[in-house]
């Protein structure tokens, strides 16, 4: 009986299992920051892109 009620005490997989939805949580944040941050990338060095003058095959 001693055996059960220190099992049912031992909280130390109920933490690492916190930290894991922890870690899972930053990573689906950085994620989504980085995802946001090359869209915005993208679209200003595609307006800076339309900006320059374009090379022609005849120069």
């Amino acid at each position: 009986m001693h055996v059960i009620r220190t099992f049912l005490r031992d909280e130390s997989g109920a933490t690492a299992i916190e930290y894991g939805l922890i870690a899972a949580l930053v990573a689906v944040v950085i994620i989504g920051a980085l995802t946001t941050l090359g869209t915005k990338l993208n679209t200003t060095f595609q307006k800076v892109s339309d900006k320059l003058p374009s090379s022609g095959s005849g120069n």
